[in-house]
């Protein structure tokens, strides 16, 4: 019998970068690899190189095998993708969402899709709707279209991985046009276009969906007994680690997940509340429930206030208070991909700071005044969970906490809040039992000055229109 400790491995395809991850029922990840997830501007279309990200997806799991016994493969993966496949694999490459060129058929594609009342999916800049992508994709290409079976993009590396072409309704119901989130169905865009019967079978996101094939257990290690399981949007999953340990399902809690996007999830907001013009949204989480959201690319404008050097710096308490003290304010937006006000140009207010650390808390401000703005949208009540790689920025969490005071602010105490998502689906597929993630109560900071500083923010913000 092997003494190796058992683990899920969470393969984590974000935006922006991509992690394997070796995680133990108790939640703790025992071991992690990392890399870039890199974007090819090439014919036919800026496109992910799939076969290369297997590669290192099955090198790394070969690498796992040698100390640990992998239970189970969890794939997550970002939004706004996904594989048109057949026997042979790939039809076409699997398109980047920030490809602009998509935008030409909007004419066309509006008349037909655009169903806000039902769909809830808000139109988007570029691909961020993957309905547009599609019908793109089969107006260029109407050969390798017709031949294809659209899986999601978390179901396509679980694909590569045992074959089975499978679908689940988060990567469905996250702004993609393609599903009407009041009926649970298939939206009748898609039904139209004749899409709804061309995704494979449903499946849970909990769900096996079978054993590695043959040629990835003889090249990666994994034993005829792992469980690949069908996978979960992102987004989701930082979520379905704090929803599916809740013994009260209508107690409210608001999930934020932070990374190249700022997606706050409202758990007990009813849909009444999204407004289309403000990007505001809902997700499917992986019960197949609604959920009210708002979001902005917090990541990429967090980046773009504090410059290169910013980036790598960790703000204080400290260097909030200095930036409180200067008066000097980020407006939106500087990101032009989503969010509530993705038509205003980025401007700073006041003296730009030369401070690495104090650009940083500036662009750390600015978030935490923005997702303020993004939870007082979805009327948020209840607790506040922030996910993610902005967790552990102290400015940012302090002065979110201060900001919605009452309202209690928790952080995840790990990185990555998708792995808890994914280790919640692991045991599911076991039928264990999920524990809630393991969260610290946000000490607040300063609240006379974040309050005072929230009021100017919004009366510049209402006279910068």
């Amino acid at each position: 019998m092997s003494t190796r400790p058992e683990v899920t491995a969470v393969f984590d395809v974000g935006k922006t970068n991509v992690r394997l991850s070796a995680v133990d029922d108790s939640g703790a990840a025992l071991a992690a690899l990392e890399r870039e997830n890199i974007v090819h501007n090439s014919p036919p279309y800026p496109h992910f190189d799939a076969d290369d990200l297997f590669a290192w997806l099955v090198d790394g799991l070969r690498t796992l095998t040698r100390d640990f016994h992998v239970q189970a493969v969890v794939p997550v993966a970002h939004g706004a993708c996904a594989a048109l496949v057949d026997d042979a694999g790939l039809v076409l490459p699997i398109m980047d969402y920030e490809f602009r060129s998509v935008s030409d058929v909007d004419l066309e594609y509006d008349a037909t899709a655009r169903d806000f009342t039902h769909t809830a999916s808000p139109k988007l800049p570029a691909g961020l709707n993957l309905g547009r992508q599609l019908f793109w994709q089969q107006k260029k290409f109407p050969e390798e279209f017709g031949r294809a079976t659209i899986v999601p993009y978390p179901q396509y590396w679980a694909m590569r991985l045992c074959g089975i072409r499978a679908w689940e309704s988060t990567s469905l119901g996250c702004h993609t046009d393609l599903w009407d989130v009041r009926s649970g169905d298939f939206s009748t865009f898609a039904k139209r276009m004749g899409w709804d019967v061309r995704f494979g079978h449903r499946a849970h996101a909990w769900t096996p969906l079978g054993p590695p094939l043959a040629d990835i257990v003889a090249s990666t290690g994994l034993s005829n007994g792992c469980r690949i399981v069908t996978g979960i949007h992102d987004s989701n999953a930082s979520y379905l680690a704090h929803r599916a340990s809740r013994e009260t399902a209508d107690e409210p809690f608001y999930v934020v997940s932070t990374g190249t996007w700022f997606v706050m999830m409202a758990h007990g907001s009813p849909l009444d509340v999204l407004r289309e013009e403000m990007d505001m949204l809902a997700n499917v989480d992986a019960f197949g429930e609604p959920i009210a959201t708002a979001r902005f690319m917090g990541g990429r404008e967090y980046a773009a206030i504090c410059g290169a050097d910013g980036v790598v710096a960790q703000p204080s308490g400290a260097d909030l208070d200095a930036m409180l003290t200067s008066g000097t304010f980020a407006l939106p937006s500087f990101a032009d991909e989503g969010g509530p006000f993705r038509s205003r140009t980025g401007a700073i207010v006041g003296n730009t700071p030369t401070a690495p650390r104090h650009r940083a808390a500036l662009a750390a401000l600015y978030c935490a005044l923005m997702t303020d703005y993004c939870l007082t949208m979805l009327a948020a009540r209840g607790d506040v969970i922030v996910e993610g790689r902005f967790a552990s920025n102290a400015a940012f969490i302090s002065a979110l906490a201060a900001l919605r005071a009452p309202q209690p602010v928790f952080r995840s105490r790990d990185e990555t809040g998708s792995l808890h998502g994914a280790l919640a689906l692991s045991l599911l597929a076991r039928e264990k039992i999920v524990a809630r993630a393991s969260v610290d109560r946000v000490r607040p900071g300063p609240a006379d000055k974040l309050n005072a500083a929230r009021e100017k923010w919004r009366r510049l913000l209402a006279s910068n229109r």
